[in-house]
């Protein structure tokens, strides 16, 4: 069943508010510093239009611990609702900062927009924590409008960076988590990433800024499909011993870099780096760097990773998948005859699953029934080792192509999207989105597939691992979790009995 513990809601409303008043919605707070000293765990505090400041009341730095969301309007990026001001906050990691929000453990903050006027001022500060920001405005920061440090593992998605003093992020010390979906726009950097920070950054416009991202000293960031346009004076400049990961013939970075002053791509290392399946203008890129084009990438992952045609070539049993998490999913499908190995026989659980495998393996596992007429997709020939498996699984309902007519059977699959797919393509039900609440970040779930993910996790087919609080929508699906979900999906069309897994059915745990 769902969590059931009790959820305090407060509400705050600087205009016409009350310190006085019980915080309830008739009734509000008049500053949000008074609402975050009566937090239990865990507790919502819903923002009313208006500046949040020290002339409202506010004492600067707040700081919003751990199970407790502060929520504006998403809607309009919290427009109209303004956290302003600063405070000093002692860092474990960098000394005296001029802070205006510190997010611990696990908070969220969800539409606001949040600036530090004060000169080397900091919007919010992360230090050591793994707190949600979505659909935020970071603005007219004094220095930065996020810093992260520490172990940091921020979940950083749907917000706007514009017009910082310094940087719209900056990620140091050991940080890594994800910054997905932001725009990045009229800042002197946009992201920079120092130290041993190693975030995952995807799916993020970056424009206008005079440097789209900075890397320094030994920070290993992946850098994944991003929109990189406009930049005064160049996209991504890598100096010291930093080396990020843009790409491999498994999985091409798909970044595109247009239109930036002086460079692309700009390698001031003496490590020479390899940017796979990038679009940018040769001309603008330079250092040490080697560019293979996303069209040699096709050509590789297709002789390198197509599976097998030839039923005789299933895995019986590998070890590579000897103590993995995984195993006995993957051994009951193997067992049942419903995956397959790749072409050199290996199962490689822990890679990330392209469009054609994923078609290929929901051929083999499901071989649904044709709903809908097979499209005819225009980067799919008919001599494709998967274009048989690819129309199997769009005529069932499993998958679907693009608005320009493709398929993209070399791109990476998310966690999302399989749920969704699955969902879909068995016709599930749709249960009630309380079931959400089992998830730490369930904030990163976009509103269109909340109704799919609280669908899978009733019927127990999602399987989150390490941490089966953690959904992790936007992470690219391994093969281990998608042979797990497809597994999972069996059991709840009463095709197989059940696996027990500490990674599957926290809903019916908690």
């Amino acid at each position: 069943m769902v969590n059931s513990s009790l959820v305090v809601t407060l509400y705050v409303n600087p205009m016409t508010g009350n310190d006085t008043n019980t915080g309830s919605r008739l009734s509000p707070f008049k500053s949000l510093t008074h609402a975050l000293k009566l937090t239990q765990i865990p507790t919502i505090i819903h923002l009313e239009s208006g500046t949040y400041s020290a002339a409202s009341g506010e004492v600067f730095p707040m700081i919003i611990p751990g199970g407790v969301t502060v929520v504006g309007n998403e809607a309009n990026k919290g427009v109209g609702i303004v956290i302003s001001g600063s405070g000093e906050y002692q860092s474990p990691s960098f000394g005296m900062q001029n802070i205006t929000l510190l997010l611990r453990d696990n908070a969220s903050l969800l539409g606001v927009t949040v600036t530090n006027p004060s000169a080397k001022g900091t919007g919010i500060w992360i230090e050591s924590a793994a707190p949600t920001l979505a659909n935020n405005t970071l603005r007219d920061c004094g220095r930065e409008g996020i810093f992260t440090t520490g172990t940091a593992k921020p979940t950083i998605v749907d917000n706007i960076f514009v017009q910082n003093a310094a940087s719209g992020l900056v990620m140091a010390g050991y940080s890594q988590g994800e910054v997905l979906r932001n725009v990045f726009q009229r800042n002197p950097l946009g992201i920079a990433i120092s130290d041993f920070a190693a975030p995952t950054i995807a799916n993020n416009k970056l424009s206008e800024n005079r440097a789209a991202i900075a890397l320094s000293r030994n920070a290993q960031p992946v850098i994944r499909q991003n929109l990189i346009v406009k930049n005064t004076q160049g996209g991504l400049f890598i100096n010291g011993n930093a080396l990020p990961d843009l790409g491999n013939t498994q999985d091409p970075a798909a970044n595109i870099f247009r239109d930036n002053n002086e460079f692309d791509l700009y390698n001031a290392t003496t490590q020479k780096l390899v940017s796979v399946g990038n679009e940018l203008n040769p001309a603008l890129v330079k250092g040490l760097v080697e560019l293979i084009p996303a069209n040699q990438v096709a050509v590789s992952t297709s002789s390198s990773e197509t599976p097998t045609e030839s039923p005789s070539q299933k895995l019986p049993a590998s070890p590579e998948l000897d103590g993995h998490w995984a195993k006995p999913f993957i051994q009951a499908l193997l067992n049942m005859d419903l995956t397959r190995a790749f072409a050199d026989g290996s199962y490689q659980p822990d890679k990330p699953i392209t469009r054609a495998q994923y078609a290929d393996m929901v051929a083999i596992a499901f071989n649904p029934l044709p709903k809908v007429p097979a499209p005819n997709f225009t980067d799919v020939p008919k001599d494709f080792w998967a274009d048989s498996a690819i129309q199997i699984a769009a005529s069932g309902g499993f998958v679907g192509g693009f608005s320009d007519r493709t398929f993209r059977p070399d791109q990476n699959v998310q966690r999302l999207q399989v749920i969704v797919s699955l969902v879909n393509g068995l016709g599930l039900s749709a249960v009630d989105s309380d079931v959400l609440e089992v998830y730490s970040d369930r904030q990163t779930i976009p509103n269109y597939a909340r109704k799919a993910v609280a669908t899978a996790t009733q019927r127990g087919i999602v399987v989150n691992y390490p941490d089966p609080k953690l959904l992790a929508p936007l992470r690219l699906a391994t093969r281990a979790e998608v042979a797990a979900m497809f597994y999972q999906a069996l059991v709840a069309i009463g095709r197989t009995s059940a696996i027990k897994s500490v990674y599957v059915g926290l809903h019916s745990r908690t």
